[in-house]
């Protein structure tokens, strides 16, 4: 059975629960790519062939190869047989969202990891946050933001359905690096070239809560509202 594996939620990072609940050791053993970040809510996580990579708020992309590091909110997947190849032409109108409605993929989980040379590419990365911890919408006004021109990389994350918002990004929630693994970071808007890699969608979604930690134990939830605020500290690109 093909599955997406999470560890936490949107919705706790929206209260501010940014302490280290699982090691990357433990989210490794649930898939070799995916997206993600550190405790603290320190950068953004790019995990693209085993290998775990933070682009900090300094634009600077270091290689963790720690694993005992941990973070709040990973999810990650294996490709298996049943990916498919694909092609995203630089002239393919509606990009992304096109090709999510013509593949149906609107009710499903799905993985894309899609390289190439992009000509434009601007990310951000969630700065580094300390006890008593802001919420995401707080860190959300003061995100530094990079961009890059005429770039070598990869965009990979996940398409969620809308039911599971609160729980995940609703959509699209995608990350980036480059070749050479000296930019990287949350991406909010790119211009590329023809774009070549995978695509799986999923049957299963397995969600793993931080149940021995005090602070989810004890928060409740905010409905209200929950999903614009998601939108306004994600931001989307398609």
């Amino acid at each position: 059975m093909a599955t997406v594996y999470q560890h936490g939620t949107l919705g706790m990072l929206m209260e501010g629960l940014f302490a280290g609940t699982i090691t990357w050791a433990e989210v490794l053993k649930h898939g070799d790519t995916g997206i993600g970040t550190l405790a603290g809510l320190n950068g953004e996580v790019i995990v693209i062939n085993g290998e775990v990579y933070q682009g900090e708020a300094s634009g600077k992309v270091n290689h963790i190869t720690d694993l005992s590091t941990t973070t709040p909110f990973a999810t990650v997947a294996f490709f298996d047989e049943n990916a498919v190849a694909m092609t995203l032409p630089a002239l393919y109108e509606g990009g992304l969202d096109r090709f999510a409605e013509e593949q149906q993929i609107q009710n499903t989980f799905a993985l894309f990891e899609l390289h190439g040379s992009f000509k434009h590419v601007k990310i951000r990365i969630a700065p580094k946050s300390e006890e008593p911890y802001p919420t995401l919408a707080e860190v959300a006004d003061n995100q530094p933001e990079f961009e890059a021109d005429e770039i070598d990389g990869t965009l990979l994350g996940f398409f969620s359905p809308a039911l599971y918002e609160g729980a995940v990004v609703a959509g699209w929630h995608l990350h980036f690096i480059s070749d050479d693994r000296t930019f990287g970071g949350h991406l909010l808007d790119y211009t590329a070239g023809d774009l070549e890699g995978n695509y799986q969608i999923f049957d299963d979604f397995n969600l793993h809560l931080p149940i021995q930690n005090q602070a989810f134990r004890d928060y409740h939830q905010d409905m209200q509202g929950l999903a614009e605020s998601i939108r306004a500290a994600e931001g989307t690109a398609e």
